[in-house]
């Protein structure tokens, strides 16, 4: 519980991003880190609340006020010891997870809440700095078989859980590089490749896993070779359909789905320092972001950092209050407005959020050479109509922005429909591979669905939820039962 009087002597005191007007001219991580004593004060703030709502909140039920006590106790191995037992990668979550356990923190019901993604991530980098993250081989192997297709962090959840039940496991990625979304998905600047991803990879590796990357099941290999080749098999693919935007002028040069914008510009920088030129630049162009979460802002500070000329973010919905709305209460997740790191990196060197609510594209305009030159919007409302929520555009809201960069980030529709075909999987009314969540299983025999592609678009602690359940059940099917939790 920490200290009984903690919530009441500390105030929060969340770890710092380095300075927005510098963290743009590199692609280093842009968190910074709070001393020991400063992280053990924050424990200190986690009450003797009784029902610990964040657990319940966090997607893989992280044992949240057992090691924020440990942390102020000072028994960091303890706690890395105790967050192992529910998640795989919290180097990854402690980055890039949304941190929906503070939102049900019961501390935030009228203070701020603790800070309980940073203390998770720095337990883990407490672990790496003393030599405690080291490989762990299984020692007896099953003589049993899996192949895990993507490796997200749903793959790469269920490739460690399998290879620690015993069985064998190889990991297919068609791109070139390990880690599915933490790889390419996320930017360097939030979610450093060498020193946080590899890192990890490197220990799976040598406690047995093995990747094949370059190798797009059902294209360059049939997913029934696999099917006679493993014993089981987890699709693990994601949910990698973008969702479009049918507008006049959509098929202009330089509009573009986010994905294939950050995909092409980490590569890039992994594999030249983007000396090769190959990734889409938005050096010197007035760059649109089609689209609100984190891919968007995402977009956004990729574009900071090479050098845009301007930057504008279109959300269709409305602007969200500062503080939580009748309809939005604790400990829901609060749907509040919030700064992220783009956003402020923009207001920095432009001196403006560069977002823009209640706005809907109409039509990409072309310079006459085939690129796209300006967007044309109109502005809309939402009306509520005895519980209907409908949208209006406002007559002579129309307006043209400058636009040689257009960025879509508008969410995906679920996982391509290569494997679906053939195998002749069952879907669901959204197109992801229908899988009973907390058994997994598709409607093929020894076939396991985890995350995006079973589920939608969804967090990254989700993903790892996912792997790690489809993973039980696949060791279920393969032995007969299963002790993976």
């Amino acid at each position: 519980m920490g200290k009984p009087t903690g919530f009441i002597e500390h105030t929060r005191e969340a770890a710092p991003n380095r300075s927005a007007r510098l963290r743009v001219l590199d692609w280093r991580e842009f968190h910074e880190h709070l001393p020991g004593d400063k992280l053990r004060q924050q424990g200190a703030r986690c009450m003797d609340c009784g029902v610990p709502f964040c657990n319940s909140a966090c997607p893989i039920n992280n044992l949240i006020p057992d090691w924020n006590d440990l942390v102020y106790k000072n028994q960091w191995r303890d706690a890395i010891e105790r967050l192992w037992r529910t998640n795989n990668f919290p180097e990854f979550t402690g980055r890039v997870c949304p941190a929906p356990c503070e939102g049900s923190c019961v501390l935030g019901i009228n203070e701020p809440a603790v800070t309980i993604k940073n203390i998770e991530q720095e337990i883990i980098e407490h672990a790496w700095k003393n030599g405690w993250v080291t490989a762990h081989p299984p020692q007896h192997r099953t003589g049993k078989t899996v192949a895990v297709i993507g490796s997200g962090p749903a793959g790469l959840a269920a490739a460690d859980q399998l290879n620690k039940a015993g069985h064998q496991v190889t990991v297919y990625e068609r791109s070139d590089r390990v880690g599915g979304l933490l790889m390419y998905g996320i930017p360097n600047m939030k979610l450093d490749k060498k020193a946080v991803v590899q890192r990890r990879l490197t220990i799976m590796q040598q406690e047995g896993v093995e990747f094949v990357v370059g190798v797009h099941i059902g294209k360059d290999i049939s997913i029934h070779d696999l099917l006679h080749k493993f014993d089981a098999i987890i699709l693990a693919c994601g949910a990698t359909k973008p969702r479009d935007l049918a507008v006049p002028g959509r098929g202009l040069a330089g509009v573009h789905f986010a994905m294939e914008f950050l995909h092409a510009n980490t590569r890039s920088l992994l594999d030249s320092n983007h000396q090769d030129g190959n990734y889409i630049s938005a050096k010197d162009r007035h760059v649109v972001v089609i689209g609100g979460g984190d891919t968007g802002n995402d977009c956004i500070g990729t574009s900071m950092r090479h050098g845009c000329k301007s930057l504008v973010n279109f959300e269709l919905l409305t602007q969200p209050p500062t503080s939580r709305a009748a309809d939005n209460p604790w400990p829901q997740w609060p749907r509040i407005y919030r700064v992220d790191y783009g956003h402020e990196e923009v207001r920095t060197q432009f001196g403006h959020d560069p977002r823009q609510f209640t706005i809907l594209t109409k039509e990409f305009i072309g310079d006459g050479n085939g690129a796209v030159r300006a967007i044309k919007t109109v502005r809309v409302k939402w009306e509520n109509n005895n519980g209907k929520v409908t949208m209006a555009e406002i007559p002579g809201s129309e307006e043209e922005w400058p636009a040689d960069l257009v960025l879509l980030a508008m969410g995906f529709l679920g996982p391509e429909e290569t494997l679906a075909k053939e195998l002749g999987l069952k879907t669901d009314n959204r197109s992801n591979f229908a899988a009973d969540y907390g058994q997994f299983n598709t409607s093929v025999e020894g076939v396991f669905a985890a995350g995006d592609c079973r589920r939608g678009q969804s967090l990254v602690v989700w993903a790892i939820n996912e792997g790690r359940g489809a993973a039980r059940e696949c060791d279920r099917y393969l032995m007969g039962s299963t002790t993976l939790p």
